[in-house]
Parts: C-alpha cells; structure tokens; sequence
C-alpha cells in the first residue's frame, strides 16, 4: 500500500494502520478494574473484623499497594499519547489541506508547496509539536499548534527558533492569556506612538497611551489588574511583551507587545478556505 505525499497524512495514515495488542484505554479500565476488586474486598473485611489501629497502618498500605498506581500511570500515559498525538496529527492534516487549496488558489505551484512540506524546518516544526502535545490534556492547545504549522507552511515562514517557541507556548498559556495578548496587540496598534532613544525621557515608546485607552474601555481596572497582571507576567515569560520604562508612576502596567508576539497572534488565526 502507498502512502500520501502529504508526510502528515501519511504519518496518520500509519498510525491508523498500526494496531495494538490491546486498546490502551480498554487495558486501563479493566487495570482498575482488576485492582479495584481486591482493594474493595479487603476494605469489607477489614470492616468486619474491626481490625486494631497498627492493623489499619498495614493494611491502608496495602490497599495503596494493591492499586498497581506504576502500572495505572503507564497505561494512562500510553493512552493520552496516542489519544494527542493522533488528534493533533489530524488537526494538522486537515489545516493543511485549506492551505493548500487557498495556496493553489493564489497560484503557488504544487512543486513549491511540496517543497515546503519536505523542508527539514517543517520537519523540526512537527518534531517541536510532538514533543509538546506530551505536555497538555486540552485539546484546543492541540489545535493552536496545528495552525500555528499550519499558518507557517502558508506564509513560507518556518524559522525553527521561534517554531519552538510558539510551539511552547502554544501549550503554556491560558485562553485568557491569549485574549489579553490580543486585545493588548489592537490597541497598541491604533494608539502606540513611538520614539527613538535619543528623545528627552530616553523612552522607546509611550505605552501610557495603550493602558489608558485600555483602561477608558473597562479592559483594566484597579479590581481586575492582578489578574491582567498575572495573564502579562505568562505573556513575559515566552517572549511575547515587555515591560518598557516611563517617566510617570500612574498604576497602569508598562506592558507592550513584541514582534513575536505579533507573530503569534498571526500564527493562531483560522485558516479560511
């Protein structure tokens, strides 16, 4: 059987094609199963006999013994792998099949799009979100890496360093986070005036201006602004804002968006087509 040249589809169609000896979800549920009955047996007669308290030390041992917690874990783990792995291996085929209709559409050759999925920074790119989709148990975090790959193979832009970190932090912010970044992002751009670093106040920016336009919208209020805050420090952390000096001591944050978290922002887009 030939597989797909897309690599994507074909790396799920193998998956597909791959069976276990078990399903790992089925071999999880009757593990618990297994270890249950004889934790619930040994619970009832413990129960019965009114064992003494140094009996009860041992046998509330055993019945954490008797949970084969290892093995439970390794089932989990088996499963929720393959559970991401396959659902953001299909996230990603079917994001890629819009790209390569809305590329076809603008007149970009089969040859190039090709090209583009063959290259080694793809390549890296998919290795980047694999190794992340272990991290999370939500399945928009998935999706967010999706487009992110997906959106890089569309604009030609597949630099791995920022790749990997998109990817990270694809699976590290909240929703929240995201909004904030966003809103955050649209204001700066209608409001943000900017300066060189020989002016007066040795400033880059004004971001005074995005706080209180943000803060004339109700987006930021002294009730709400540790929660704000704590999204912006997550925000700091992956390299998607900073916190840039002013000369006044209002208590508006001194956060701005930076050109990687613009990128990101446009990595997450829907893809239409």
């Amino acid at each position: 059987m030939s597989f797909p040249q897309n690599e994507v589809a074909a790396d799920n169609q193998r998956r597909r094609m791959e069976q276990l000896p078990e399903s790992p979800v089925g071999g999880l549920v009757e593990g618990v199963i297994s270890v249950a009955r004889p934790v619930i047996a040994l619970g009832s007669a413990v129960a019965a006999s009114g064992a003494s308290g140094a009996t009860e030390l041992t046998v509330a041992g055993s019945v954490v013994a008797g949970f084969g917690i290892v093995e439970w874990f390794r089932k989990l783990g088996t499963a929720k792998v393959n559970e991401n792995l396959d659902s953001l291996g299909q996230a990603t085929e079917e994001a890629l099949n819009r790209v390569e209709r809305i590329l076809l559409e603008h007149g970009t050759s089969i040859d190039e799009i090709r090209s583009r999925l063959n290259s080694q920074d793809f390549k890296d790119g998919m290795a980047s979100a694999a190794l992340q989709a272990l991290r999370t148990t939500q399945m928009d975090r998935l999706s967010r890496m999706a487009l992110i790959l997906a959106n890089g193979v569309k604009d030609g832009d597949l630099k791995s360093e920022s790749l990997d970190d998109m990817m990270r932090a694809a699976t590290e912010l909240t929703g929240r986070d995201i909004s904030i970044l966003v809103k955050v992002a649209e204001i700066q751009a209608k409001t943000a005036t900017f300066y060189s670093l020989t002016t007066g106040d040795g400033t880059i920016n004004r971001p005074r201006e995005v706080w209180k336009a943000l803060e004339e919208e109700r987006f930021i209020s002294p009730q709400n602004q540790m929660e704000i805050r704590v999204s912006l420090a997550r925000l700091q952390s992956v390299g998607f804002g900073a916190e840039i000096q002013t000369t006044d001591s209002t208590w508006h944050p001194r956060f701005l968006v930076t050109p990687l978290g613009e990128r990101f922002i446009e990595r997450l887009q829907e893809i239409e087509g």
